[in-house]
């Protein structure tokens, strides 16, 4: 298992979910994707999103307005 860092402020919906899958896409099962990023509206957008592609969002926390959303790439 690997951890991939991508940096996504700046960046808003709904760019921030199509980055992130498409870097999913690189990804291994079972890696994990920690990502950053200033969209208000995206712990719910990446919520929304692992529900539907099955990826388990393991961490969504937020500091000094930069999100940090961890999903691991399902099996």
């Amino acid at each position: 298992m690997t951890t991939t860092q991508i940096d996504l402020k700046g960046l808003n919906c709904p760019l921030p979910v199509l980055r992130a899958n498409k870097k999913m896409k690189e990804l291994m099962p079972g890696d994990v994707l920690e990502i950053e990023v200033t969209d208000p509206a995206a712990p719910k957008d990446f919520e929304t999103y692992s529900s539907t592609t099955g990826h388990e969002l393991l961490a969504s926390d937020e500091s000094d307005g930069v999100f940090r959303i961890s999903l691991k790439k399902a099996g």
